[in-house]
């Protein structure tokens, strides 16, 4: 009778891990921690890159709530002023608006950077938010034209790392700071149609990974978030977004500007926010990945004629024909 009860027991706990496991929006350990630790947010300074619309704009307003005091960066200065009225908080008459151009070369991000600097100079920046990014239409590895290629590595990669460089010494010298990259799952797996956009990313996530590990003795923390398709409106911009309305299923912006911030309060190294089935694809890649490659190779084509049809491309039945149009 005990080992009856202690069967079912198991295959209880089985199935409740399977359906947390297919009802989950990001990974286990991220999801564990529930809330926000606010005390490693509040009184702190934040400068968030791509501050103007999308995430970025809905993490600039989630950490003012938090009593965080934010900088807000992007290209577009009165976008930049639209967000900064609308943001609330113990510290929200002193947001500080910092336009810049992630392309615009060294020189222009190291005078970004000592503004950056100079608007809260009893702390200097804490949080480091790489949010902005750039992202064409999907299409095919070999169509990518070279002038994508390069606008993409530009503001995705150089513009990015040039940043992290010119702000880290400054962090250094305090003996604390957190970047905090927002990668994407195709940093993290194959994704076909968006080739030059997802080397990008893998090129962060190995960039900041190691980064930390060089130094975080030294009082630097990195997190590393990779969502996969994020619901925005079709303005906002976000490079993991489509516009609503689509039929395929996808993590609130709300949602994932939520768990990216408790990420980072934890302190977290690398977090993945995402529904089924990329979720799944992204475990199966990282742990094991001849299955997880198979499983892409088997989608990759079909992936682009749907992508090309305006279809789910996140949907399981690429696995067995086409995907339907939305």
């Amino acid at each position: 009778m005990l080992a009856l009860v202690a069967v079912l027991l198991f295959i209880a706990s089985i199935v409740n891990v399977l359906f947390k496991f297919t009802t989950a929006d990001a990974d286990f350990t991220l999801l564990s921690k529930r809330q926000v630790k606010r005390e490693n947010i509040e009184d702190r300074v934040v400068w968030i890159t791509g501050a103007s619309r999308g995430i970025g704009e809905i993490l600039a307003k989630k950490f003012a709530t938090l009593g965080a005091k934010v900088i807000l960066s992007a290209r577009n200065e009165v976008e930049l002023e639209r967000v900064k009225n609308q943001l609330t908080g113990k510290y929200a008459d002193e947001v500080k608006i910092l336009p810049m151009d992630l392309a615009s070369g060294e020189d222009s991000l190291r005078k970004a950077v000592e503004r950056a600097e100079s608007f809260f100079p009893s702390s200097g920046v804490d949080y480091m938010i790489h949010n902005a990014a750039y992202e064409r239409p999907k299409t095919s590895a070999l169509d990518v034209p070279e002038e994508s290629l390069k606008a993409t590595f530009n503001v995705n990669v150089l513009g990015t790392i040039s940043l992290t460089r010119l702000l880290a010494p400054y962090m250094l010298r305090r003996g604390r700071g957190h970047f905090v990259v927002m990668s994407s799952a195709a940093g993290k797996t194959p994704a076909p149609g968006q080739a030059v956009y997802s080397a990008a990313k893998f090129a962060l996530n190995g960039y900041f990974h190691t980064l930390r590990s060089e130094l975080c003795q030294k009082g630097i923390k990195v997190t590393v978030v990779c969502p996969g398709p994020i619901e925005t409106s079709k303005s906002s911009g976000v490079g993991t977004s489509n516009e609503k309305g689509s039929s395929e299923k996808r993590v609130s912006s709300e949602r994932c500007a939520e768990l990216t911030i408790i990420a980072a309060s934890h302190g977290l190294k690398e977090a993945w926010i995402s529904y089924q089935p990329v979720l799944a694809v992204m475990y199966l890649v990282q742990y094991m990945p001849t299955v997880g490659f198979w499983l892409m190779d088997k989608v990759g084509e079909k992936r682009l004629e749907a992508a090309a049809q305006k279809g789910n491309t996140y949907s399981m039945g690429l696995l067995f024909g086409k995907a339907k149009k939305s």
